[in-house]
């Protein structure tokens, strides 16, 4: 990649597209988890397997993209060329809308699983030439600002995408009810996943006709990466001793005899049964417990077994010979999972009576406000995208996030909530706006920053209480906001010809979405939803740590 090269507005327009179907899809997900789990009369663990084989897509796409191209002596988003992989990885995104229609046809849940499954496969190739390839339209070092943009895009998807998928699904833009949920028509989903493949065909020909954007490739020699291949290949399977388990102790003993009781309750209460049953369920939970906590030991083990062993010896290594790379793959697999962590946990928290006891039907608000706080913050750094001048970019600074809130705002207002309990968080998203100002999207500071802030926001919620603790897990979601572009920005520098390389290996550590949460989950019935943001806490410290470390070693290669 070039340095002081001038921004290509015109293809980063057209690229940031795919941005937004990122986060109207994984919006959509919030649908079809509780009208597969009516429709198919599923447990919670059940229907929050669309997210499992979402999340676990992007893992395998990246390492199976990785692999291929190992053997075949190329790397093959190198080859194809940016441009090339992204249509690629819409046309498979097509496919898989194509088989989630069939599922629906055929009335099959695990279909259904297959089909998001095949559509996040696409999704994983979109994002291993996207990043890079957004990077890549402008100046190095200011290629955070452009990821940004295109979060902010992603974010504005993920927003409105419930209206979208609300108002297509069951008429109405206003909040969704349990009883909709169960009553809805199959073929109204069939239409709405036909025209979701038509989207993505439509995005696949914007691609391919536009003039503007070049297919960004080389011809490089490719060197084979074998010592990556077999870490990762050997911490695949590891990790997949690991999850086989959780799994499968829904057909345990355990699990069956639990099961068997139930039907003996529900027939005639009986107190010594519910105390066996408590008892069989705290056994299960500690052994999937166990079992989580091993698979995340395989990941931290194995990426600091890459680390140092890449540092003795350079060849065989790929991308993972850079320290950058390697300790950005952990930051990411950490950033994901606290991103997901806290607001896959908001809604069970704040059923406490210290947080209001706010139930189910009153949660969305809340939820929208946290995952609406990465648009808040990400279209306050991509400002910086459009290199501005000094006066009217600070302006648009402060501006812009202040413009994505009352959006968040209106938003929930046409859905029928209230949200006179938000006109505080203003004072949050001023401080969020200040560390923007006083960072200047310098990525490395931007990421000490903002993890800095995470960190603090999560010990507040874990020392107070009521409407200030729900602001304090809040701000956790700005401070995540620009995160994400930081880390891929640090973590890619000076990779050269290994740039798409380490695309795919940091797209392959969104793989903590599936871990961490669950890990999370699991310490919440031991010692409480409120005392479990620990994990939140631990995440964020690493990203501390990452962006001290990135900074030494990026400095020490004269990078930044």
């Amino acid at each position: 990649m070039q340095s002081h090269q001038k921004t290509n507005y015109p293809a980063l327009y057209t690229l940031i597209v795919v941005f937004f179907f990122w986060g109207f899809m994984a919006a959509g997900n919030n649908i079809f988890i509780p009208f597969c789990k009516e429709y198919f009369h599923l447990d919670q663990f059940q229907s929050q397997l669309i997210d499992f084989a979402f999340y676990t897509a992007y893992y395998i796409g990246a390492f199976v993209l990785f692999v291929i191209g190992n053997v075949k002596g190329r790397d093959l988003v190198i080859f194809w060329g940016y441009k090339r992989s992204i249509i690629f990885g819409l046309l498979f995104s097509t496919i898989g809308a194509g088989a989630m229609i069939l599922a629906v046809e055929a009335d099959v849940y695990m279909g259904m699983l297959i089909g998001f499954f095949i559509v996040a496969l696409g999704f994983s190739l979109q994002q291993t030439a996207a990043n890079p390839f957004a990077i890549s339209l402008g100046d190095e070092k200011t290629g955070a600002s452009r990821v940004n943009l295109g979060g902010g895009v992603n974010s504005l998807g993920t927003t409105i995408g419930p209206l979208i998928v609300g108002l297509a699904l069951f008429g109405t833009t206003t909040a969704v009810t349990d009883n909709q949920i169960k009553e809805l028509s199959l073929d109204k989903v069939v239409l709405l996943y036909t025209f979701v493949g038509l989207l993505f065909i439509g995005a696949a020909i914007l691609f391919a006709t536009s003039k503007k954007m070049p297919n960004i490739r080389t011809e490089e020699p490719f060197e084979k990466a074998n010592k990556a291949v077999n870490l990762l290949s050997v911490m695949t399977l590891l990790l997949l001793i690991c999850m086989v388990p959780v799994f499968v102790s829904y057909q345990s003993d355990d699990f069956l005899l639990v099961e068997k009781l139930k039907e003996q309750i529900a027939i005639q209460p009986n107190e010594a049964l519910e105390t066996q049953i408590a008892t069989l369920m705290a056994r299960i939970e500690m052994q999937r417990m166990m079992w989580l906590t091993l698979a995340l030991i395989v990941i931290i083990g194995s990426l600091v077994f890459a680390y140092f062993r890449s540092q003795k010896s350079s060849n065989g290594w790929g991308a993972m010979r850079y320290p950058q790379l390697v300790l950005g793959m952990l930051a990411i697999f950490t950033y994901v999972g606290v991103e997901v962590s806290v607001g896959s946990n908001l809604a069970e928290l704040l059923k406490l009576p210290q947080f209001g006891s706010i139930s189910s039907t009153n949660v969305a608000p809340y939820i929208s406000m946290y995952w609406g706080s990465m648009m808040i913050g990400r279209w306050a750094g991509a400002v910086y995208a459009f290199h501005f001048q000094p006066k009217k970019e600070r302006m648009l600074i402060v501006v812009m996030p202040l413009l994505a809130f009352l959006i968040i705002l209106f938003a929930n207002y046409q859905m029928g909530y209230a949200v006179d309990q938000f006109y505080l968080y203003a004072v949050c998203v001023i401080i969020q706006i200040a560390i923007i100002l006083m960072t200047k999207n310098h990525p490395s500071k931007t990421l000490f920053a903002c993890s800095v802030l995470g960190a603090l926001a999560i010990v507040l919620g874990l020392n107070l209480q009521g409407i200030y603790a729900i602001y304090a897990f809040l701000t956790a979601g700005l401070a995540c906001s620009v995160i994400w572009p930081a880390i891929f920005n640090l973590a890619l520098m000076g990779l050269g010809k290994y740039t798409a390389q380490g695309s795919a290996f940091l797209v392959m550590m969104i793989l903590g979405g599936g871990i961490i949460p669950p890990i999370q989950g699991k310490l919440a019935d031991i010692i409480g939803i409120h005392n479990s943001y620990i994990v939140s806490l631990v995440c964020f410290v690493y990203l501390i740590i990452f962006g001290i470390l990135v900074n030494k070693v990026l400095k020490k290669q004269s990078l930044l």
